[in-house]
């Protein structure tokens, strides 16, 4: 099973090479623009860092256990730009 930190720099490539910002990978991956981010687009953006369908359910829902700060079950933008920012620090 991939570790976290491969699963997180998988996450960070998509972020940094398909995107100008991180809040352009964002708002792509924000299919209904209501600016947060749904598990099912959560999985999408996993599923664009080639995270293997079988634990792609997993990380989205330790993703959002970790960064749903308000606890309404979804990442909004400034929830995603905290876990960005970790996963920026961590693969340093």
């Amino acid at each position: 099973m991939a570790s976290k930190k491969s699963i997180l720099k998988k996450v960070q490539i998509v972020i940094t090479k398909h995107f100008k910002t991180p809040e352009d990978a964002f708002n792509f991956f924000d299919k209904n623009g209501n600016r947060k981010l749904s598990k099912k687009e959560i999985v999408a953006l996993l599923k664009e860092a080639e995270i293997n369908g079988f634990i792609r359910g997993l990380v989205t829902t330790k993703l959002i256990e970790g960064y749903d700060k308000d606890g309404d079950g979804l990442i909004d933008w400034k929830e995603f730009k905290a876990a960005v920012a970790e996963i920026v620090k961590g693969s340093k």
